[in-house]
């Protein structure tokens, strides 16, 4: 996803709450009105009641957040105009208020399917805002607001008053971020994850996703996303790329001339002894092409397919390797080809387990060990380019070619 600026969005910059009937404020960006004709959009980066009835929730051209206490009593909190500020929202809905539609993605990678596949990711899940200015800071805060321009907690949402009097409070099934240690780079290692409140504070997790109980307040950290940064939506979740970031990650150019050049070495089928080779991504992910390599994800001996070593009583796709008789799955192996999920440049080594996704060791090691959330309460390491969870003692296996004969 790539947020360039939009004119017709804001965001807040801080929370000024008074009591129903009294007039809070904050601050909601609005276009910025010097901008230039014909000057390019600034890149940023790629990548819900009943409530008090008032003036600020009738109001589409006023944007404010109502906390339902009661039925009998809620707290709104209005928002003004911004000219500093670009305002992104991400959620389930397709209105066009959502700058960023996503839905579910199920754990063997694609979205859900059919009626009873219900969605956990909030219509209105977050919203991100960038500064206008350099450095381009971008922040996120949870929830998002509707086609009213407003953002309803009702009763049964997680609230809270600040100790410094202002409202808080966390959306259902919460917003989580992980900042990767060491910036998103050959030296990454996974972060902590934590929730991000309503006003953009750190907290830590919730016993579970939806519990009402909110987590502690971390104030040495911030809602500033980083490069690198995962934002997870119960549902899906999405890598955040600063510009800066991208300029150190491989280009789809780099990714074809990887390819070609594991092409030109030849690589044989120990069994059939035919030359192997990567399809070509325009080609698509359909049905694996005849010079396909296929890979025991055990022990990452690679072979051209054929069909010795079947072991159906263990499953449809395990099969005993005929080199080192370790019996496991055995799948084709496709090269990834989102550049901006690889932490660098290094020639494509290693496969995930099982999906076969092949990329750099490092990208490799550090995606197998970065847990992502999954359901109320677990988390579970999973391949980047298809979502499929990964199995094994590493989740990732070093791929062993056999060279040509000649």
């Amino acid at each position: 996803m790539v947020l360039e600026g939009n004119p017709e969005v804001g965001s807040p910059r801080t929370s000024d709450l008074q009591h129903p009937g009294n007039k809070g404020s904050c601050v909601l960006s609005s276009p910025g009105e010097d901008a230039q004709p014909g000057e390019e959009p600034i890149k940023y980066g790629e990548l819900i009641s009943t409530p008090l009835v008032s003036k600020a929730l009738s109001n589409r051209g006023q944007h404010s957040i109502s906390y339902t206490l009661s039925r009998s009593h809620s707290v709104i909190v209005e928002y003004t105009h911004d000219s500093d500020t670009d305002m992104f929202q991400i959620g389930r809905s397709t209105e066009n208020m959502i700058d960023f539609v996503v839905t579910d993605t199920s754990p063997g990678g694609g979205a859900a399917e059919g009626p009873s596949a219900q969605s956990t990711i909030s219509r209105y899940a977050c919203r991100i805002l960038c500064d206008r200015r350099p450095p381009y800071t971008a922040r996120i805060y949870a929830a998002g607001f509707d086609a009213s321009s407003n953002i309803f907690l009702g009763e049964r949402a997680a609230k809270w008053r600040t100790p410094d009097g202002l409202m808080d409070g966390l959306t259902t099934n919460g917003v989580l971020v992980m900042h990767p240690a060491g910036g998103f780079s050959e030296d990454s290692a996974p972060g902590v994850w934590r929730e991000i409140s309503v006003c953009g504070n750190v907290y830590t997790l919730r016993d579970s996703r939806s519990a009402q109980q909110r987590g502690k307040l971390v104030e040495n950290e911030s809602n500033v996303l980083q490069d690198g940064s995962l934002i997870d939506l119960c549902g899906a979740t999405l890598l955040w790329r600063t510009p800066a970031g991208l300029l150190r990650a491989p280009t789809l150019k780099q990714l074809e001339a990887q390819r070609q050049e594991a092409n030109a070495a030849r690589p044989q089928c120990p069994v059939g002894l035919s030359t192997l080779a990567f399809p070509s991504p325009a080609r698509g992910r359909t049905a694996p092409d005849k010079q396909q390599p296929w890979v025991y994800v055990r022990c990452g001996h690679v072979h051209g397919y054929h069909g010795w070593g079947c072991r159906r009583e263990r499953g449809p796709q395990e099969r005993e390797c005929p080199l080192c008789r370790l019996v496991g799955p055995y799948v084709p192996l496709w090269l990834g080809q989102e550049a901006g999920l690889c932490l660098d440049p290094g020639p494509p080594s290693h496969a995930f387990a099982p999906c076969g996704h092949v990329c750099s060791e490092k990208t490799a090691r550090y995606w197998a060990q970065t847990p992502l959330p999954h359901g109320t309460h677990a988390f579970h390491a999973a391949c980047p380019f298809c979502g499929a969870w990964l199995t094994g003692e590493h989740g990732c296996v070093r791929l062993i070619f056999q060279g040509p004969l000649d």
